[in-house]
């Protein structure tokens, strides 16, 4: 939003969505049965039985409604073929819907007000994006017309509200209208009440009282109203003109950065894809690198002719912006498709949105004055990340624990540097001076599991002198310890104390055994366990 720009809010409202979304997913399937001429109408249980929630035209020609008995509808319409409503199905339907309306603006949700407690609408905020299509008048045409070749009846309206949009989308006198800024209250005062998204009770109880539209409401007291009927017809009213703030909840989540094209023509060929991809990512990053941001988490969204947007997410384990590296790994995403990619009738817009960046610090470039940065071991964790799954590359994490095997645990690399990680710091200052003093105090890796060992100790407390693992003895010569971990009280469990030992067998093998439990101190009985070898 530029400053001291007003918001504007546009409704979308489908009348007809559930049958209109039954007939374009029969299409995908079965155009010939789309195309045969009966009349159809989907229906579910409700009061009294099954009744209709949606009919085609040749069915409401006929005399068919929803809300009927279906008895009473197959009475008017004999030929009337039906088939059970699916509201997950209406819902996907609906949420793929703003999606594709992502690009004309980010901030998109579904309506959640609708016919039958089910959503059937979308709300748009264009605030700061009309400009960007030749104004609201343009974007409201192409928004009604693109909605019209998908096969979908809307009614649309922009207004500064969403109240005064979802009011004017509903229940105006045009299929599509536009409120000027303030006008909110001329354009309310003639609607029915309903328009104020009220309950079923209120509105018959305000009807009732001979308060029948929206105007009747302006300069009443009050206080009656809401001893009557509670405060939500105050609020509703209010929010509807701009007196009380009303949010929207994007469907999507927040994007701090993005980028998009449109093309005239649906690009059709892979390679011209990637070509644009590239272009896109030069903008983006662009951005970025003047407010010194990275990208870490990405979406990259392909929005076909026909209305379907395939949707891809990159991630990288350190931010950046090299535009090239991106568009690079979105490469990769849509060669792993292979023949699950469809262009349809063509890709007509591409957006690429940052879902996390994280700040950059300044870095010295290359002295060959080419200025190009080298992150070769960072940008193949990427691309072998986002080629085989997040998942399958792992790293190693600091836990704050001072138990060896619960003191790092593995996550994904593109999780990138994390707070934990700046333990690392004081655990690699330790180890690089045990490197030089040519002593490591531990093994660089531990056994999956701690193995049992049988131990022979020239005393209960000492050393080990020999020890079988994996059934081969182990003579030591030479043996280092104890060192001491005692157990982490506040966790639950059979914990006992540990007493560690670097041992060096004759043939120079060097091991790490613990004693588990104390002599003195414990019911059972120590036992001894193989946790790591050292190489």
């Amino acid at each position: 939003m530029r400053m001291g720009e007003k918001r504007r809010i546009a409704a979308i409202w489908l009348p007809h969505w559930p049958i209109e979304r039954f007939y374009r997913d029969i299409k995908r399937t079965n155009a010939s049965f789309a195309a045969a001429e009966k009349p159809r109408a989907l229906v579910r249980a409700g009061a009294g039985g099954m009744r209709l929630v949606a009919c085609d035209g040749r069915a409401l020609a006929a005399g068919a409604e929803p809300g009927q008995l279906v008895p009473d509808a197959m009475a008017l319409c004999p030929k009337l073929e039906l088939h059970a409503s699916d509201n997950e199905a209406d819902r996907k339907a609906l949420d793929r819907l703003a999606v594709w309306c992502g690009r004309y603006t980010p901030w998109v949700a579904a309506d959640p007000v609708g016919a039958g407690e089910e959503p059937d609408g979308l709300l748009l905020d264009i605030t700061g994006c009309a400009h960007l299509f030749g104004g609201e008048t343009k974007l409201l045409s192409l928004l009604c017309g693109r909605l019209e070749g998908f096969g979908l009846t809307a009614r649309c309206a922009i207004a500064s509200t969403p109240g005064a949009a979802w009011a004017c989308a509903r229940y105006g006198c045009q299929v599509s209208c536009i409120v000027p800024p303030g006008e909110e209250a001329a354009a309310l005062q003639g609607l029915p009440v309903a328009a104020l998204r009220l309950g079923g009770e209120e509105i018959s109880g305000l009807v009732r009282l001979g308060l029948k539209r929206v105007g009747d409401l302006y300069g009443k007291p009050r206080a009656p109203l809401a001893a009557r009927f509670g405060a939500n017809i105050a609020r509703r009213l209010d929010e509807a003109l701009g007196f009380e703030p009303e949010p929207i909840s994007p469907n999507l989540p927040h994007v701090p950065y993005r980028a998009s094209l449109a093309f005239a023509e649906g690009l059709t060929r892979q390679a011209h894809i990637e070509d644009a991809i590239k272009r896109i990512a030069a903008d983006l990053c662009e951005v970025l690198e003047q407010e010194r941001k990275g990208a870490r988490r990405l979406e990259l969204q392909l929005f076909r002719v026909d209305g379907e947007v395939t949707r891809l997410f990159a991630g990288t384990s350190l931010a950046t912006h090299e535009a090239s590296h991106l568009a690079g790994l979105f490469r990769e995403k849509l060669g792993s498709l292979g023949d699950d990619f469809d262009l349809g009738f063509g890709i007509e817009a591409i957006t690429l949105a940052c879902l996390a960046v994280d700040p950059l610090s300044p870095e010295q470039e290359g002295f060959d004055k080419t200025g190009e940065r080298r992150f070769g071991l960072e940008q193949f964790v990427d691309r072998v990340s986002n080629r085989f799954g997040a998942d399958r590359v792992l790293r190693l994490e600091p836990r704050a624990s001072h138990i060896p095997e619960r003191g790092g645990a593995t996550v994904p690399a593109l999780r990138g540097i994390t707070p934990a990680m700046l333990g690392w710091k004081t655990y690699m200052d330790e180890h690089r001076a045990a490197v030089l003093g040519g002593s490591l105090p531990r093994p660089l890796r531990l056994l999956p599991a701690a193995e049992p060992v049988d131990v022979v100790a020239e005393v209960p407390e000492g050393p080990p002198r020999i020890f079988h693992w994996r059934k081969i003895a182990h003579r030591v010569l030479r043996a280092e310890g104890p060192e001491r971990v005692s157990p982490e009280w506040w966790r639950e469990g059979n914990q006992r104390t540990r007493d560690y030992y670097r041992v060096e067998d004759d043939e120079g093998r060097r091991f790490w055994l613990y004693r588990d439990g104390l002599y003195h101190r414990d019911n059972e009985g120590p036992r001894w366990f193989l946790h790591g070898v050292f190489e």
